[in-house]
Parts: C-alpha cells; sequence; structure tokens
C-alpha cells in the first residue's frame, strides 16, 4: 500500500515517459555553469516531453564535481544565509566554511537548489540529482 507522499510523488510526475539520463562532466567548469545545465536537465527543458507542471523521470548526474573550477575570490565571498525563525537566528555561512563542514557536494547540490523555483516539485527534482567526486 502507498503512503500519502507516494501517491503525491506519483501524481506529480509525468507517466508514459522513459526515463531520461543526464551525465554531465565538471572536469575544468565553472559552479554555475554546472549547476544551470543540471538546472535545466532536471526541470526538463532539455527533453521534448518538458511539461512545467509535472515532475519529469529526469536523474542528472554530475561527475568529477572535485575538478571544478572555483576560484579563491568566489569561495571567500560567496555567502549562504539561513533565518532560523527566532528573533536573533540570522545564520551566515561562507563557501569555505560549508565546503570544510559539509564538503563540496553539498555546495554544488545548495547552488543547483537555488536555480530550482521554489515550488512543491522542487523536492521531488532534487532527489532526482547525484553528484560523484
Amino acid at each position: 500500500m502507498k503512503t500519502i507522499a507516494q501517491k503525491v510523488s506519483a501524481q506529480r510526475t509525468l507517466q508514459g515517459v522513459e526515463s531520461i539520463e543526464y551525465t554531465i562532466d565538471a572536469t575544468g567548469r565553472t559552479l554555475g555553469r554546472v549547476a544551470s545545465d543540471a538546472a535545466q536537465a532536471l526541470l526538463g527543458k532539455k527533453s521534448a516531453q518538458y511539461v512545467k507542471n509535472f515532475v519529469l523521470p529526469v536523474h542528472v548526474t554530475i561527475t568529477n564535481a572535485s575538478k571544478l573550477r572555483i576560484s579563491e575570490k568566489r569561495e571567500a565571498g560567496t555567502t549562504y544565509i539561513h533565518y532560523t525563525g527566532y528573533p536573533g537566528g540570522l545564520r551566515t555561512q561562507t563557501m569555505t566554511e560549508l565546503k570544510a563542514k559539509k564538503g563540496l557536494e553539498e555546495v554544488v547540490r545548495k547552488t543547483v537548489d537555488g536555480m530550482i523555483p521554489r515550488n512543491k516539485l522542487r523536492k521531488e527534482r532534487m532527489k532526482r540529482l547525484s553528484i560523484t567526486l
């Protein structure tokens, strides 16, 4: 028996379309260009069956993420902001700190996540992204 989350997930996924696999090689490329390619593929805009209100069965793999070209200025200057919802709860973190704490994989995931529209399909689309170092 399917749970409610599985039923909703099945309703939001376009049925009758074959699964599409995209592999993006990040060797020597910048973070933003790799992330925008991945975001376009996850949205389904590279597919002929693109429908904006459904999640296409697209799986994106980013390989060689450790060989991304990120300048020192970008690493030090990029700040991630999170608000906890409590007074005085504004948390900031630089890319260098995030990379040290959670790894480069999380930096790439956060960058792609920022390029996906903020709606109910976002979580489903981000599940279809895998990153290998």
